[in-house]
């Protein structure tokens, strides 16, 4: 398929390149915009823009002068109010303002499944510490709070009646990564397992395509350590996961697009911690759903972005079922001294099961522990076509990397 469209897309960083260059790959002529005139995405568009992908306005101005045919992003919570803007004022295909703040406004979130019938932790939108003291008394148990539109973690802190002198430390970190820097959210801290779910919103309903069970480090627990993807859990019904995240996103009544959520497990439910109207994160959507479920999902979310037909409708490979896929988070020792050396690199990137790997240190730097998804050290991405062949394989990446300082 050749698409000779003029596509916008908000947002150029690491994570939105693929998205780029599928786009080149079916023909679209691109427009690219981003904050950073060294923006990585900027590499492989037609057309590139300096612009805040928070700034509605200016985006406006650069679809314009561009006369594009449809405008999507990726993998960035914080571009798609803006991408529904400009695409409903040029009534170009969306999803709509105000799904766009449903899928990025966590106390929205927490009043849909309120007023739906959804499970969801008892929760309080706070404007001052007192209201989290309030809550967090009135519960008795121990609470997170997180901005209200965030991404990456940003400024999210769990609190116990233990840490009731930090209440105000703590909420003024995480209302400065709110839009309104006003309010947080306060919810009760569900303790079980976490998983992530990405799917696709088609229009005869939702299709869950790829699953996840998290690992956390030990030193913050909001902060992802593992995502191991796998079509099986002896553990955990992924059938009912599934089902669970297709119900919930049907009834949104979300048009069209990629979805990336995130539930725990309480007492045998499970339970919507967020969701988003985007795909996964750190190259899930562009490396790790495809891989897991040989759908070419891009290609379905530029096509619904540019009013195409999509073609046939989404159906994962039966031949995937016992493949396994992990996205894995660095984690080296802290010593407070620079790196001096990096050993195994090039010799892990040789090995094909490994898709993709990126460190964000180099020598010189001095690696501390990550504080949110954006400061941790590095990550990898491989697979395996089964769980035990990639458990071996983490083993050996992670052994022939040294880091030296």
């Amino acid at each position: 398929m050749q698409i000779n469209k003029r596509l916008m897309i908000i947002a150029g960083g690491t994570w939105q390149v693929p998205l780029v260059k599928r786009a080149k790959e079916l023909g679209c002529f691109v427009v690219n915009s981003n904050l950073y005139e060294d923006s990585p995405g900027f590499k492989y568009a037609d057309v590139t823009a300096v612009a805040d992908v928070r700034d509605k306005e200016k985006n406006l101005q650069i679809a314009m002068q561009n006369h594009i045919d449809g405008v999507v992003t990726d993998q960035s919570d914080i571009a798609v109010p803006t991408v529904a803007y400009v695409a409903d004022q040029l009534k170009l295909p969306s999803i709509g303002q105000l799904y766009a703040k449903l899928f990025t406004d966590k106390f929205e979130m927490r009043k849909f499944c309120r007023d739906h019938g959804f499970l969801y932790p008892e929760y309080k939108k706070c404007e001052c510490a007192e209201e989290i003291l309030e809550f967090l008394e009135k519960l008795g148990k121990k609470i997170i709070i997180k901005p209200i539109d965030s991404q990456s973690s940003r400024g999210v802190h769990t609190i116990t009646m233990a840490d009731k002198d930090k209440i105000g430390e703590y909420f003024n970190d995480a209302r400065q990564y709110s839009d309104d820097k006003k309010s947080v959210i306060a919810e009760r801290y569900i303790e079980g397992t976490e998983f992530t779910v990405d799917g696709i919103k088609t229009p005869n309903g939702h299709v869950t395509v790829c699953i996840s069970q998290k690992k956390h480090f030990d030193y913050n627990k909001s902060i992802a350590s593992e995502l191991f993807f796998s079509n099986i859990n002896e553990k955990y019904d992924y059938e009912k996961l599934g089902h669970t995240n297709n119900r919930l996103i049907d009834a949104t009544g979300l048009p069209y697009g990629l979805t990336h959520a995130e539930y725990k497990f309480e007492n045998g439910e499970y339970i919507l911690i967020e969701m988003a109207a985007r795909g996964g994160g750190t190259k899930i959507a562009s490396h790790i759903v495809p891989l897991m479920s040989g759908v070419d999902n891009y290609k379905y979310l530029i096509c619904h972005a540019l009013g195409i037909d999509a073609g046939d409708k989404i159906q994962i490979d039966p031949s995937y079922k016992n493949r396994c896929a992990v996205l894995k988070f660095l984690d080296f020792e802290v010593t407070g001294r620079p790196v001096k050396e990096i050993h195994g690199l090039d010799e892990v990137k040789q090995i094909p099961q490994v898709i993709d790997i990126g460190l964000d240190f180099q020598l010189g730097d001095i690696i501390c522990r990550a504080e949110d998804d954006r400061s941790r050290a590095g990550y990898y991405i491989a697979y395996g076509e089964s769980e035990k062949e990639l458990r071996d394989l983490m083993k050996k990446v992670e052994t022939t990397i040294k880091v030296i300082s």
